[in-house]
């Protein structure tokens, strides 16, 4: 079974906090500038209790009074001890949670019903949690051996050796009292090994039934009730999710619907055609002496491997249930071609093994094989897909917008299928949540106090200012707060003339001139130069010598400014290409535009093209008006408001790097952002570059203040990091590596700014629910909907903040994690300037879900890619899974880090991710 990991599934990191997940062994608070609870409302935090994040002080209170409900339902705790064993099965290999499911509920209701009374809840890896003390003697541990019942699908018995046995050794390893528990809740203990042991125990047992009766991925349980065919062999199936979480005063049970990508069960045949886009009644496509390309042959292997299959002969009675096989990989050769040797010498193919020994002719013996796990090989129409299997691979970048469509429910209709997921997840029903003593209080979801924080003043040109209602503004006849001059530019063009002809040319060219004019935008050039390229030929050439025409038609004095790049549909490698030539090569910002998008387009699709081109000249769209957000404008206390992100590769890519990045301000009105981008080791979530990117970008902030906008004061007094993607478990390594590398850059740079930290969350199952008639248009909460009671954290200074308006589906609230606070700011304060940054994202005129300098830096890692040369082979970074042993990942890696070009200094200076 597999080694003891995380006890409550959480993730080890992660790009947002985990719900579900709980913190590990707390060493200590220190100096976080939080103090101890003190308000009416608050829990009785102890000065003894130390916290990873900073101690909670008050709560907010600005803002209308808003009643919500959401995604949560009450629990009591239970009241006896619970006891912890450690689950180990000797010399066995690492098995799936599944099977370790199937084995702990064969040991509990056949093998040995008469010790586990009542039965214990297991988590499917080393964790078994009892509602009383097995009955072991003074040793505290005993060992099974069995065997898996006939019929189950891990029963063996092959080639008469009989059935499989299967040992399991339980060691009592912790009691635990619940009472520590209730402590915590109550803000009078800190959040210890215990306290997370407490809570990772409620998490299996209100896991352990679902886990049973459906396919289950950690903590979602995916149900057939609901479900779309995708096509490609893929199946969603609609799923519940559930998560044990602590919050002020009581325990809660957060629950929420997900979706699951599943195989489509049938023949493997069949699949197998549907995934390559084939006819079923041509099972001869995937025959390679019929034309089957290896490229396909790959592209289906690494589709399948890791299936589990049903082998049956057609036609044939079977005897017992033989035991599903995993696909490791398909064979290069069909059935007919594949030879092997017998035990007594005779060499036979595939084809006539089964002939001889099955007395079965295959239909279709040119078609490839499988080769499963055990590394026989197995003729795919003898081989069937069983139904609930949940494909652990990334689903076709082509059929994320069906999944989409799937997922998304308004939000009533999201709260009405939670309420029916309470029925599925049985919590009345189950005998462990009873055996433990756990009772749901109500079916109905929690109803809590929100409040809508009122939006900064945002102002544009000429002082106009604006005030946005439901998260949206307009801005017809505004001007931009900085409008840049568009100096020279040039038009290319990769769609085929007959598409975009050059009258659509020229009619893009007079909405892009009345659009620059509309925002105040000077233009200088009204008949840029327009050509027409193949992308078959090298785009950064191609690029130059248009740029060079631009020069040249200037007569040789002014550079080109900005390139237009039209581009057809499925034109990823063309925009990468781009890019790299813009950013990375020449420093000249370019914008790529759909020639479906602007082909015929409205003012208003130029009006938001305008948005991006201004920022990466150099101009600024709009600013908060200081007077509204005070924080964060206070000429006394300059400030820098940064935010970090790193990005990860696809599932089972090995050799792949991990890219990070950090966006900060270098204006006083922190609307105008600049960036930096590095590459490092695969899958490692914490920064190993901070310091040096945020010395470079302190020193920017200097700069800028000292040349552009004259200020007597340059540095920053104030630093406000926030965080994206990290998981709780993670919080105290971003105080022990991360936050010294800030304050080592500080002190490099001679600034003495005090720093607050906070870590901002997305991957999270929490909802709110408007009462009716109380939401937005979308049915959702209006945009500024803040909650930093009742569900938040029962000793720390977290808050959950919908910070934009509803457009489709549920909207999903950021969270806040404040982990280190030397400016002390108060929850209002923090809150609204928080609030108050999802509205200068230059890219729209709606606020966003989460603060810009945040969002900036999720784009900038998810366009590292860009730093690549497009015309390097070596640099595969599709989102297919490649497996490299160790010094082949080590070697990739490192040409990964080679490879990566900077960013072109004139482009530094930009916002070129805009």
């Amino acid at each position: 079974m597999p080694p003891r990991g995380d006890p409550s599934g959480g993730r080890g990191r992660g790009r947002g906090r985990g719900a579900g997940a709980v913190r590990g062994y707390v060493r200590g608070g220190g100096p976080r500038g939080g103090t101890p609870a003190g308000p009416i409302g608050l829990p009785d935090a102890a000065s003894h209790i130390t916290t990873v994040g900073v101690k909670r002080s008050a709560f907010g209170s600005s803002g209308r009074a808003l009643t919500v409900f959401t995604n949560h339902f009450e629990v009591s705790i239970p009241e006896a001890i619970i006891h912890h064993y450690d689950v180990i099965s000797p010399s066995e290999k690492t098995l799936p949670a599944r099977l370790n499911m199937e084995i702990i509920k064969r040991l509990q209701t056949e093998v040995a019903p008469q010790v586990f009374t009542p039965r214990a809840a297991y988590d499917g890896r080393k964790n078994l949690f009892a509602a009383r003390e097995l009955p072991f003697g003074d040793s505290g541990t005993h060992e099974f051996s069995f065997a898996l019942t006939e019929g189950s699908p891990a029963d063996a018995g092959e080639g008469g050796r009989g059935p499989k046995m299967y040992k399991v050794k339980l060691t009592h390893v912790a009691t635990i009292n619940p009472e520590v528990l209730q402590r915590f809740l109550e803000g009078k203990q800190s959040h210890d090994n215990t306290v997370l042991t407490a809570i990772t125990a409620l998490n299996v047992v209100i896991r352990m039934e679902p886990s049973l009766n459906y396919p289950f991925n950690i903590r979602s349980f995916f149900t057939s009730r609901e479900q779309k065919d995708l096509g490609g062999g893929i199946v969603l199936w609609r799923g519940y999710f559930q998560s044990a979480r602590p919050a002020i005063g009581r325990m809660l049970i957060n629950v929420d619907i997900s979706t699951g990508a599943m195989y489509k069960p049938g023949a493997v045949t069949d699949v197998s055609l549907d995934f390559i886009g084939r006819p079923r009644a041509d099972p001869t496509c995937l025959a390679p002496r019929r034309g089957f390309p290896d490229r396909e042959r790959i592209k289906l292997q690494r589709f399948l491997s890791g299936v589990r299959v049903d082998v049956q002969i057609p036609g044939q009675a079977q005897t017992g249930r033989r035991p599903a096989r995993v696909v490791k990989k398909l064979t290069t050769h069909g059935a007919s071609e594949l030879k092997f040797t017998m035990r007594d010498g005779k060499t036979l193919t595939v084809a006539d093994y089964f002939l001889k020994v099955h007395n079965y002719k295959l239909r279709f013996p040119d078609v490839v094989c499988l080769e499963v796990g055990s590394g026989a090989i197995i003729p795919m129409e003898c081989c069937t897909i069983p139904e609930g299997q949940i494909m652990r691979k990334q689903v076709p970048s082509e059929k994320t917008k069906d999944v989409l469509a799937f997922a998304t429910m308004k939000p009533a209709d999201r709260l009405n299928s939670i309420r029916k997921g309470l029925g599925v997840l049985a919590y009345g029903q189950s005998e462990y949540v009873r055996h433990f003593g756990m009772h749901m209080a109500q079916n109905e979801p929690l109803s809590l106090q929100a409040r809508v924080l009122e939006p900064p003043t945002l102002q544009y040109g000429a002082s106009t200012k604006i005030k946005p209602k439901d998260g949206a503004w307009n801005m017809v006849d505004k001007k931009f707060f900085r409008p840049e001059q568009v100096r020279r530019w040039g038009i290319v063009i990769y769609e085929r003339q007959q598409r975009f002809t050059p009258a659509d040319a020229q009619e893009m060219v007079r909405g892009f001139l009345q659009a620059f004019a509309a925002v105040g935008m000077p233009v200088d050039e009204k008949d840029p130069i327009i050509r027409y390229k193949q992308s078959n030929a090298t785009i950064g050439a191609q690029l130059q010598a248009v740029g060079d025409e631009v020069y040249y038609k200037s007569g040789g004095t002014v550079a080109p400014t900005l390139i237009v790049v039209v581009l057809p549909e499925a034109s990823t490698d063309i925009y990468q290409a781009v890019k790299h030539w813009g950013d990375c090569t020449k420093g000249i910002a370019t914008q790529c535009l759909k020639s479906s998008k602007c082909s015929k387009a409205r003012p208003q699709y130029f009006a938001n093209v305008c948005l991006k081109i201004n920022v990466k000249l150099g101009g600024i769209n709009t600013v908060p008006e200081a007077k509204s957000v005070p924080a964060l404008t206070d000429p006394h206390n300059p400030t820098i408001v940064m935010g970090a992100d790193v990005i990860h590769p696809a599932p089972g890519a090995s050799g792949r790097p991990s890219f990070t990045s950090l966006v900060a301000n270098v204006d006083s009105d922190t609307a105008k952002y600049v960036a930096d981008c590095r590459v490092q080791t695969s899958r490692q979530e914490m920064i190993d570059d901070l310091e040096e990117m945020a010395t470079g970008i302190l020193t920017m902030y200097q700069k800028y203040r000292a040349n552009v906008e004259r200020k007597a004061q340059l540095k920053p007094k104030r630093i406000i990091f926030y965080r994206d993607g990290v998981s709780e478990g993670q919080f105290q390594h971003v105080l022990d590596i991360e936050l010294p590398q800030l304050k080592r850059a500080c002190a490099k740079l001679d600034i003495e700014a005090k720093i607050t930290m906070i870590v901002v969350g997305k991957r999270h199952h929490v909802r709110f629910f408007p009462k009716l008639n109380e939401g937005d248009r979308s049915g959702n909460c209006p945009a500024g909907t803040i909650v930093d009671r009742d569900i938040t954290h029962p000793t720390e200074f977290d808050f959950y903040l919908q910070s934009h308006s509803g457009l489709l589906g549920t909207s999903r609230p950021a969270h806040y994690n404040v982990l280190y606070d030397e400016n002390n700011f108060t929850p209002d304060n923090l809150q609204a300037l928080s609030f108050a940054l999802c509205h200068v994202y230059a890219r729209a005129t709606r606020s966003v879900s989460i603060p810009a300098p945040v969002y900036y830096a999720d784009i900038v890692c998810a366009r590292a890619k860009n730093h690549y040369d497009p015309d390097s082979a070596q640099m595969d970074l599709t989102d297919s899974g490649t497996q490299l042993d160790s010094k082949e990942a080590k070697d990739q890696l490192d040409a990964f880090r080679a490879g990566f070009k900077p960013l072109h200094e004139k482009i530094r200076r930009m916002m070129y991710f805009s």
